[in-house]
Order: C-alpha cells, then sequence, then structure tokens
C-alpha cells in the first residue's frame, strides 16, 4: 500500500467523523426538541412527536437516505451527497434520540416534579433547571451508546449518495488494487478505533449510575 492509497483511506476517516459529528449535532437539536413535544402536557404536540418517532423509526434508512438524495431531483433540485447524506442520518438520529430522550425524562423521579410544583417553579423553568439536569445524567449511557450506531451507519452513505467516507474510499481502493481483505480490514480497523471508545465509555457511565 502505498502512501497515496493510505492517505485517500484517512480522507475517508475525516469524511466518516464530519459526517458523524453533523449527524449527532443536528440529530441532536431535532431529538431534544421532538422529546419535549413527547413529554408536553399538550395532547396535540405529543401526538405529532409520536407520529414522528413512530413513522422515522418504521423507514430503513437506506430508503430513508434515497428519498433525501433522490426526492428533490423531482423539483429540479440537485443535492450536494453530504448534504443529503447529513439530512437523512439527522432525521433518523432525531427519531431515536427523541425516544431516548424523552424516557429518560420520565424517568426523573415524580417527588422532584411534585416538589419543583410546590415550591411555585413555572413549567419551563421547572424543566430546564429541575427535570433535564437530571434526565441528561441518566441519559448519558444510551446516548454515547447510539453515537456508535451513527458512527457505523454513516456507510450507508456511500451506497446511496456516493458521499467519500470510509466504506466508499475502501471500496474505491479495493477496485483499483483487488486487495478486498487489505482495504476493507484496516477499514474495519478504523471504525473500531473510533466505537471502542465510545462503547466503552458507554458501559463505565452506565456502571457508574449504577453504583450511586
Amino acid at each position: 500500500m502505498t502512501s497515496q492509497q493510505f492517505m485517500f483511506l484517512i480522507n475517508g476517516l475525516w469524511g466518516t467523523v464530519i459526517l458523524s459529528v453533523l449527524t449527532f449535532l443536528f440529530g441532536g437539536l431535532l431529538g431534544f426538541l421532538i422529546s419535549l413535544m413527547k413529554v408536553s402536557a399538550s395532547g396535540l404536540l405529543r401526538a405529532v412527536a409520536s407520529t414522528y418517532i413512530t413513522v422515522l423509526q418504521g423507514i430503513p434508512l437506506l430508503v430513508l437516505m434515497g428519498v433525501a438524495f433522490y426526492g428533490p431531483s423531482l423539483f429540479d433540485i440537485t443535492l450536494d451527497p453530504l448534504f443529503a447524506a447529513v439530512l437523512a442520518l439527522t432525521l433518523y438520529a432525531s427519531a431515536y434520540l427523541a425516544d431516548i430522550w424523552q424516557g429518560c425524562i420520565k424517568s426523573v423521579p415524580k417527588p422532584q416534579w411534585e416538589a419543583a410544583e410546590c415550591l411555585g417553579i413555572g413549567k419551563t423553568k421547572r424543566m430546564f433547571l429541575v427535570i433535564l439536569p437530571q434526565a441528561l445524567r441518566i441519559s448519558l449511557p444510551p446516548t454515547v451508546g447510539f453515537m456508535v450506531q451513527i458512527v457505523k451507519n454513516t456507510s450507508i452513505a456511500s451506497l446511496v449518495v456516493g458521499y467519500a467516507e470510509l466504506a466508499y474510499n475502501s471500496k474505491i481502493l479495493n477496485n483499483s488494487t483487488f486487495e478486498p481483505f487489505l482495504y476493507f480490514g484496516l477499514a474495519a480497523l478504523l471504525y473500531f478505533v473510533i466505537c471502542y471508545p465510545l462503547s466503552v465509555a458507554s458501559r463505565r457511565m452506565e456502571l457508574q449510575m449504577k453504583r450511586n
């Protein structure tokens, strides 16, 4: 393997990191809003959030990415591969993160809600000053664990939109050298380097919570 081929693989790794970070950023923001809607006192907002989560969790990511990339072409709009991949992964991640976070919010002991209400704290302040700080601590292990899924699912972008991430660049190198074990093996190793620390962090956080 030449230095140019190695750098091509590293560029793919960088593409995976960029796509993962953007997905978690935008998916997290949207997922947070959906989770607040899911625990809202408004029945309409809860219904909208539940429908959003159910629909998006029921659509395979491969199909979602295809719709995001090819759908705008019906209106003569061509999306950049990175934009289409981020859009599809954002929708996908937001549905699962919203589901995780609304469960964490609801798991905050009921006396905490009641104590804040007895102190005369308004609903908005009660949520942001009392409930969410506790829910954040509960949500850290599953959230970090889901980040592993985001990293691995970025490989689907190469199948649909042709975004140059790690799996895509590995395939290009294999097609030109016919050494699948070398390049896909290196890709697997690089995915492991990213995902393993996240998995360990998630398990440690979960064990720490159980001890506490």
